[in-house]
């Protein structure tokens, strides 16, 4: 061994034992998860799975948003829902289920890229799927970041090497998220092979996440009922996890639409619960009202107007909306709220529903034009972005593109729910 390849050994292994030290002999808190997300929203780039208008509203109280999906998800519907996700001024992170959905703008986009590892499924699920991602990062996706990146090109030798870094270093700064599925009829499970015989029970699932936390360095351990609310076995498990692990974080995800169910796991000792399927069908229900409203007024009136309209349309507590806004335990009185953004949607739509019907042939000078200088909507949104007129501005121009015809390069609005 050479003596600087001795050196980078030592060098090396002095990192690890300050690491290992600092989480467990000092109880440092060193996991780049952040510990204040108790809240955390799945967004699914499915085309099908769409996001409410009013969404920067909704997010503004949760902690991040995790991009990703099992089922038609692409490289560049992933990229679109990053380029809508963040305008929304949300920490956003990346769980890809197929290596090619990463870029080298999803990695630009994301805070992190999280990388699923299943410890009940089989081998594949474990290590099969992270090799051919390595694979990909390391022959696809670093040259071409380096490519892009570095203004000159480099020899062949010097950019093979200066790739094999750049892919080591973006899987260093990936998290690892060691999950738990414990719904058979999910398509999680279906993907990972999990069977009745791989089901944990909560003594099986404390090793595990043990053996996650201190071999595996996974910095999140994630039980996933998936669609379904896991009940007392969940708790039970979540329970057992959080005994055996002290530096990883713990998540839940599974069927949460209702406080009691969000603070029932977050008390069995989940530091955060996941929430997906909900809040997709909060834009469904705005793109009802929307509709429901536009046959009712034949211009957009006031919004006390709207509000009254959305109070008489829907019963606010049996709204996604309300469901949604009720898992996540720091917001007050989640209805009311739930009624503010479901009127701050619906009187948004009308009033850009009101701009399309005043254009004829439009070009996009004259939709940017026809944009007022206090957009629609920007002054609900203004509780929850810094730039609330720029947002507003954004989303109402490439609503009217879409409306009108006009190619528009802005906010990717065919991942919004509802149209004009």
């Amino acid at each position: 061994m050479s003596r600087l390849a001795s050196l980078v050994r030592r060098v090396s292994r002095l990192g690890r034992l300050v690491s290992v030290g600092g989480r467990t002999a000092l109880s440092l808190d060193t996991n780049p998860v952040p510990a204040d997300w108790t809240h955390i929203t799945k967004v699914d780039p499915e085309r099908e799975k769409r996001l409410p208008l009013a969404y920067p509203l909704y997010l503004s109280h949760t902690g991040a948003v995790s991009v990703g999906g099992s089922q038609d998800v692409t490289n560049n519907n992933t990229e679109e829902t990053f380029a809508v996700v963040n305008a929304a001024d949300v920490p956003a992170f990346h769980e890809p289920s197929a290596a090619d959905h990463v870029t080298g703008r999803t990695r630009d986009a994301a805070d992190f890229m999280a990388v699923p590892e299943v410890l009940n499924g089989d081998s594949e699920a474990l290590v099969g799927k992270l090799g051919r991602g390595i694979e990909h990062v390391r022959e696809e996706l670093a040259p071409t970041y380096i490519d892009e990146k570095l203004p000159i090109p480099l020899g062949e030798g010097t950019g093979d090497r200066l790739s094999a870094f750049a892919g080591a270093w973006m899987m260093e700064e990936a998290v690892f998220e060691a999950y738990i599925i414990m719904n058979l009829d999910s398509a999680a499970a279906r993907e990972a092979n999990v069977t009745e015989a791989d089901l944990l029970d909560p003594e099986a699932a404390k090793h595990r996440a043990i053996a996650a936390e201190n071999h595996l360095d996974s910095e999140v351990v994630y039980v996933e009922y998936s669609g379904t609310f896991g009940g007392e076995e969940a708790v039970d498990i979540l329970e057992a996890v959080d005994e055996g692990v002290s530096w990883s974080r713990v998540w839940y995800g599974g069927g949460l639409d209702s406080r009691e169910d969000a603070r029932t796991v977050l008390e069995a000792g989940a530091d955060a619960v996941v929430v997906g399927n909900v809040f997709h069908e909060v834009a469904d229900e705005e793109a009802d009202l929307y509709a429901a409203a536009s046959e009712a007024f034949a211009t957009a009136p006031d919004r006390e107007t709207v509000r009254d309209f959305v109070e008489s349309e829907v019963d606010t507590e049996a709204t996604h909306a309300a469901s949604y806004l009720s898992t996540i335990t720091a917001v007050p009185d989640p209805e009311r709220r739930a009624t503010r953004y479901l009127t701050a949607g619906v009187h948004t739509a009308l009033q850009l529903r009101d701009i399309a019907e005043g254009l004829s042939d439009p070009d996009a000078a004259a939709l940017r034009a026809a944009i007022p200088e206090t957009p629609p909507g920007a002054s609900a949104l203004a509780d929850a972005v810094e730039d609330a007129d720029g947002l507003a501005r954004q989303l109402g121009t490439a609503l009217l593109a879409e409306r009108t015809g006009v190619a528009d390069d802005g906010l990717p609005v065919n991942h919004i729910g509802l149209t004009l």
